[in-house]
């Protein structure tokens, strides 16, 4: 368990972590002796190690109920705990409930009831009401970006989630922006305060100002684009319908891109992410869904297409680059006609007109039709792709492995002829499809 430093240690290995962030010390301290938390610290500071560790000391391996909690306001951010918590390899069975996936699924997962069950709040209540295991076990709750699941849209569905946990014991709260009041039927009597929001740390982001000649911002930001060059990085816009048109603006003028926001169907969510995330996509359109929650990797820069309306929008959005000691850009893309909101401190605008040299993105992803449950591992995908396809170990980029398929990022000029020669190839003992993912 992890109350011994060897076992902690154990986890870290598994997860390629040398050493905690002094607010994970902090906040594993705290959790662990005292019954009800709020833990404030910004994104990328780790915050999901920092409650998932301790967890593990409160868990009985003789109960085969679920024991805790885990209500988070996205799917995404479900889908993350979920990764990590089975990645620490603690034994004990985790599973992921979310709404933009077949009820059916979830059925067949909790089944085999989950020590530790993660979910959003309308599929958890849905579960609840169907009452499809029991709840006098559930002792500890996490509200994980709880400044987000207790807004007003959340509010009812999280009052009767509570309404039905009688034994809770412990509380943990997390987020990267504080919550002004904390309703009542939450119940947080007392509870101890973790906060790195207010540690004064030297600040690793720039905030610039690109300032449009028309009130159309298109052609600013591809300009903008065209400047920063070959670099990751995420473009935020406010509505589903804004980034539309701005997908369509950016394939015509052949800018690499991933979509992302709560408009889409779950399945293209989720690729949309893992392009981003292996380097086939270079820039992620997205509203401020990406702003939190998500698994990507450190990016260099991300831009305020369309002006946040809050400034825990722009604290949030400013959160996915410059994260712990790194550093990064939010720029800002102000219209002829717009005014900065009063959060964002006017910055010398910039000259964007010299271009970075031009380069073409080096990955494709390839989409492989078998997964966990056919009892296939990275080393299977990694063994078929360098000895019968040939790839050298540089040459094979990011494996994500799925329930029942995985995803390969593979170099752009191999990847037409790895699929000509591993197309329905046999993996373990399962003949697999391999196809470019569209």
């Amino acid at each position: 368990m992890a109350n011994s430093i060897k076992d902690q240690q154990d986890i870290l290995d598994k997860l390629n972590i040398k050493t905690l962030h002094p607010m994970q010390k902090e906040a594993i301290a705290v959790i662990a002796s005292t019954t009800n938390t709020i833990l404030l610290s910004p994104t990328g500071t780790g915050k999901t190690l920092a409650f998932l560790l301790p967890l593990l000391d409160v868990l009985d391996p003789t109960n085969l109920d679920v024991q805790v909690l885990i209500i988070v306001p996205s799917r995404e951010l479900a889908i993350q705990i979920e990764q990590v918590a089975r990645e620490m390899g603690s034994g004990f069975k985790v599973n992921a409930v979310y709404g933009g996936r077949p009820m059916s699924k979830d059925k067949i997962e909790i089944k085999h009831v989950p020590a530790i069950l993660i979910g959003t709040p309308g599929r958890i209540l849905d579960h609840f009401e169907a009452d499809r295991f029991s709840k006098t076990s559930i002792k500890t709750l996490i509200l994980d970006e709880f400044d987000k699941s207790l807004e007003d849209g959340f509010e009812e569905e999280m009052k009767a989630i509570i309404g039905q946990l009688p034994s809770i014991n412990k509380r943990i709260l997390t987020s990267a922006t504080q919550l002004e009041k904390i309703p009542g039927f939450v119940r947080l009597n007392k509870p101890t305060t973790v906060d790195y929001l207010t540690v004064k740390r030297k600040s690793t982001l720039a905030i610039k100002t690109v300032v449009s000649q028309k009130p159309n911002k298109l052609p600013a930001l591809l300009e903008l684009l065209q400047h920063i060059g070959n670099h990751q990085g995420i473009v935020f816009c406010n509505l589903r319908e804004s980034i539309d048109r701005v997908s369509h603006f950016l394939t015509r003028n052949k800018i690499n891109h991933s979509c992302f926001s709560g408009g889409m169907e779950q399945q293209d969510r989720e690729r949309s992410l893992i392009t981003f995330r292996n380097g086939t996509s270079q820039i992620l359109l997205a509203t401020d869904l990406a702003s939190r929650g998500l698994d990507i990797p450190e990016l260099n820069f991300i831009i305020h297409y369309e002006l946040p309306k809050h400034k825990e929008e722009f604290i949030h959005r400013n959160g996915r680059t410059a994260r712990v000691n790194a550093k990064g850009t939010a720029y800002v893309l102000k219209g002829s006609d717009e005014q900065l909101p009063d959060f964002i401190k006017a910055s010398k605008d910039i000259n964007i007109s010299k271009k970075a040299p031009v380069t073409e993105s080096f990955w494709e992803t390839l989409f492989v039709s078998g997964g966990r449950k056919d009892k296939i591992s990275k080393g299977d995908i990694v063994g078929l792709f360098m000895k019968q396809g040939g790839l050298t170990q540089e040459q094979l980029g990011n494996i994500e492995l799925k329930q029942d398929c995985a995803f390969v990022a593979v170099p752009l000029a191999e990847s037409q002829r790895l699929v000509k020669i591993l197309n329905n190839t046999r993996l373990k003992k399962k003949k697999v499809r391999i196809k470019i993912l569209e």
